[in-house]
């Protein structure tokens, strides 16, 4: 039986934004930091201000009604119903493009990427780059359903995408692209070779160096190695946890929207290329935008049991495999899991763009979408 595409608006009961307002009108804070840095987590003085902001101007309604313009869908796979944007393009010849997100993130990662890849024209670019997007919301991210029972990890994600791609009718020929566990979602589309996939784009490539790349390593590929070595000591608890006990912080995530904030903004403010103040590179507004998206459908315990899920893939894969398909790779400097053009190209088969950004961390889409869009269109405009 195949599953029809419904149209699925978003109309939030005004009952649970009024809840969410008196759960933060009543939050009991922690004492300060003892330091004056970041190495403890997120700093008191930064979520006061952040949920400030959240009580008095914040306005959901608008994104919601953002949201449902981009024309909100969703459909049942293997059981699962899920959730997406297909935001189709002016230009009938556009390339289908199909874009996953990580965590913390969600589909609204993409916001500001969204007119200049659907109508390149109105923004200074060609028609010839033109695409028709379809951005799912993760298994348990967002209004996505969320699993009752294990299996739903990156394996399986793939599996459903390319089942997305096709039903829409788009299975003849597609892309895909994404960063953190969409960058895994798209590498495991990119070894599955769904019928129509002409090639992939990475934001971040998960790797291990071999012992040679360690001992051969240049002077930046040791800066690299000593970010991600940084990233393992001092910055990879929330995965941990989250790869190992996901209930014992989920019961958190449910229940306290500021603690679920907290959780959220330790890693954009850790990860993005902002010098530890995500809110100079994204916005306020937008940063809560991704909150809510988590917050509205009590996604927080669900989503982070994506890396239990992941983690135990990872345990049962052997050694890695180059990837096949027609691939172009972008690293930013903010981003802490970075590779150079040579690690690259031992990984990839068919490496046809490789590029390095200016500014830009971990959140490439959010932090820096001018250069990631650039990086898209001239990836697949080798392949179209």
């Amino acid at each position: 039986m195949t599953h029809p595409i419904e149209s699925f608006p978003l109309q939030i009961p005004q009952a649970q934004l009024d809840d969410l307002a008196q759960r933060l009108a009543q939050t009991r804070w922690p004492d300060p930091e003892t330091v004056s840095d970041n190495s403890q987590g997120p700093r008191l003085e930064r979520l006061r201000a952040l949920v400030e902001r959240w009580r008095n101007g914040y306005d959901w309604r608008a994104t919601e009604a953002q949201l449902n313009q981009w024309n909100s869908s969703r459909t049942e796979i293997d059981g699962l119903g899920i959730h997406f944007l297909h935001i189709r393009s002016p230009h009938p010849d556009a390339l289908p493009l199909l874009m996953t997100h990580g965590w913390p993130g969600s589909i609204l990662e993409f916001r500001a990427m969204v007119g200049p890849l659907t109508d390149p024209t109105a923004h200074g670019g060609d028609a010839s780059d033109a695409f028709h997007l379809v951005i799912p919301a993760l298994p348990g991210f967002g209004f996505s359903d969320k699993p009752r029972s294990p299996g739903w990890g990156v394996g399986k994600t793939a599996s459903a995408w390319a089942q997305l791609m096709d039903r829409l009718g788009y299975g003849q020929r597609w892309a895909a692209q994404g960063g953190d566990w969409g960058a895994a979602v798209t590498t495991a589309l990119g070894h599955m070779r769904p019928p129509g996939l002409i090639g992939i784009h990475l934001n971040m490539v998960m790797y291990q160096p071999t012992e040679d790349e360690i001992a051969q390593a240049t002077p930046e590929e040791q800066g690299m190695l000593a970010d991600a070595q940084r990233y393992e000591r001092e910055l990879s608890g929330y995965m941990k946890v989250q790869s190992t006990r996901p209930q014992s912080i989920g019961f958190g995530l449910a229940d306290s929207p500021v603690g679920l904030a907290a959780w959220i903004y330790a890693l954009f403010q850790d990860a993005s290329d902002s010098g530890a103040e995500p809110e100079r590179v994204i916005e306020v507004d937008a940063l809560i935008d991704d909150i809510m998206l988590y917050w509205l459908p009590n996604a927080g315990p669900s989503s982070v049991r994506f890396y239990w899920e992941g983690m135990r893939e990872m345990q049962q894969q052997g050694p890695a495999r180059a990837i096949p398909i027609p691939a172009g790779v972008s690293m930013f400097p903010g981003e802490l899991l970075r590779l150079s053009r040579r690690w690259a190209e031992a990984r990839f088969d068919d490496l046809r763009f490789f590029a390095e950004a200016e500014h830009g961390g971990h959140f490439a889409a959010m932090e820096n979408p001018t250069t990631l869009t650039e990086h898209v269109r001239d990836t697949f405009r080798l392949l179209r």
